[in-house]
Formats: structure tokens, C-alpha cells, sequence
């Protein structure tokens, strides 16, 4: 009879260790470390003027991390594509930034370059040229990757700037320079850039060259592809006296500083049409119109 007593206590027991270590193991799980969404997580920047102001997205979507609605899609038209909700949020998100983007729109005409260039666009390419003395100086330039990816390192997390204070977007491309003569078989083409510390200049300063020679080739006349079987002068180990030469070469055919300026302007315009229209075909593809 005792036996049995003490078999019965002891099988108490057990089960009573056996409750509280599942109880305690089971414990974390009532409250997963991923309840809340992280208050480091942070809105990429973008490159909209107006995304910076206080005013934010009209549009007041805001992506969730843990969303409980189910998103379903929902057929509205004769296309056949897949329509959700997130479709109907970006595509209204879209139309505020259309029309913020066209707001802040300098003009919807290209400016014109000084100094009889002729303009020729082919896309995101543009291409000027202009003829002295029977030479034909050609420069082309593609507006693609031309904004400076260091546009928003001074935009803190958190913060904002009055619009007044905004940075300006400037399109600062790679350009090519291809002087032609009469008669030649080749030639002379200048791969050319805009330095960052050179793009400016502080009041008081000498003027310096905003924009700089990087490479000097001769290449077929006309060919657009740059022939790595010719050769090729890099200039930065370059004798000084012979890039001064270089850089008056290209001045007195009308490639120096104030072309230089009239370039950004024209790029930026470019490129700021450019985007508008990606916006809007973006726009027309997610709404499938």
C-alpha cells in the first residue's frame, strides 16, 4: 500500500515538471521579436525635390512591413494583367509625382547652345555639332547615369530642408569630342567629364576649367565605337604644358568653359523630360492603359 502512495506522489510530480518546463519553453512564443516593425527601418531617399518637403506624398501611401490584408487581385479591364491594390496605390502615387515633377519643370522646350551647335537627339543621346573652317566638331553625350550619385549624402534620416534650401538637380554627363578635317581618314576624339570639385567655382577665386579632358584618340572618322586597337592618351599623368594645349585645341573650336555651362543646362533639361516620361509610361504600364 505504501508503494503505491509513494508511485502515485512521484508520478505528481513528473507531471508537474513536465507542465512547467513546456510552459517555459513555450514562453517566448507568446510575444515573436518581430511584433513591431523596427524603428530603424527608414524611407530610401529619392531623387524628388518635393518627396523632401514637409508636405510628403500627397498621395499618403506608405508601404507596411506586416500587413495582416491579403491582397487580392481584382480583373478591371480587358488586358488580361494582374490588378491589385498595391497596382491602385502606386499608380496613384505615380500621378502626385507626374505632377509635382512637371511643377518644378524649368520649361518643356530644350534651351539653346550659344555658338550656331546644332542639336540632334536620339533618345537619351544627344549629339551637337557645329562646323569652323571647314573643320566638323561633333559632341555627343547620353543623358543616362548624368546625375551625380552623391545628390542626397547631406539629407540626415529624419530631417528635413525648407524648399528653399533644396539642392538643385544637375545633370552633369560624360561627353565625346570628335574634330573632323577635310580630307583626313581619322579623327581627333576627346573622352571628356565634369570633376566634381571643378563643377563650381567660390567668389573670388581664379575660373578654372569646369569640365576636363580624360582621353585623346584618333579613331575612324564617323565610326561611333571607340577602337581599343588605337592608341590611347590617358592624361593623368599627362605633361601639363601638352593638356593646356589640348584643352586650347578644344576652346578655339568652341568647346570651353561657357559651352561647358550651356551643356549641364541642356542635359538637365534632357534628362528631366526624360524622367517625366518614364514616370508616365511607368504609370500607363501599372494601370494598363
Amino acid at each position: 500500500m505504501l508503494k503505491s502512495v509513494v508511485r502515485a506522489v512521484g508520478a505528481a510530480v513528473r507531471v508537474s515538471n513536465a507542465t512547467v518546463t513546456s510552459s517555459v519553453r513555450a514562453a517566448p512564443l507568446r510575444c515573436p521579436v518581430l511584433c513591431a516593425p523596427s524603428s530603424a527601418t527608414a524611407r530610401p531617399f529619392t531623387r524628388s525635390l518635393w518627396m523632401l518637403s514637409n508636405s510628403g506624398a500627397s498621395s499618403g501611401y506608405r508601404p507596411k512591413l506586416f500587413s495582416s490584408k491579403v491582397l487580392t487581385p481584382s480583373i478591371s479591364c480587358g488586358c488580361g494583367g494582374l490588378h491589385t491594390e498595391g497596382d491602385k496605390a502606386f499608380g496613384d502615387f505615380l500621378t502626385d509625382e507626374i505632377k509635382e515633377e512637371k511643377k518644378i519643370q524649368k520649361s518643356k522646350t530644350l534651351p539653346k547652345m550659344s555658338g550656331g551647335w546644332e542639336l540632334e537627339m536620339n533618345g537619351t543621346e544627344a549629339k551637337l555639332v557645329r562646323f569652323v573652317s571647314g573643320e566638323k566638331v561633333t559632341v555627343t553625350f547620353n543623358v543616362n547615369n548624368s546625375i551625380p550619385p552623391n545628390f542626397g549624402e547631406e539629407v540626415e534620416q529624419g530631417q528635413q530642408k525648407p524648399a528653399e534650401e533644396e539642392p538643385e538637380i544637375v545633370s552633369t554627363p560624360n561627353f565625346v569630342v570628335e574634330v573632323t578635317k577635310q580630307g583626313a581618314k581619322h579623327s581627333l576624339v576627346f573622352d571628356c567629364n565634369f570633376p566634381e570639385d571643378e563643377i563650381s567655382h567660390g567668389e573670388g577665386e581664379e575660373e578654372s576649367d569646369i569640365f576636363a579632358i580624360r582621353e585623346v584618340s584618333f579613331q575612324p572618322e564617323g565610326d561611333g565605337d571607340w577602337k581599343e586597337t588605337s592608341y590611347t592618351l590617358n592624361t593623368d599623368s599627362l605633361d601639363w604644358a601638352l593638356y593646356d594645349h589640348l584643352m586650347d585645341f578644344l576652346a578655339d573650336r568652341g568647346v570651353d568653359n561657357t559651352f561647358a555651362d550651356e551643356l549641364m543646362e541642356l542635359s538637365t533639361a534632357v534628362e528631366h523630360q526624360e524622367y517625366i516620361k518614364f514616370l508616365e509610361d511607368l504609370q500607363s504600364f501599372v494601370k494598363c492603359t
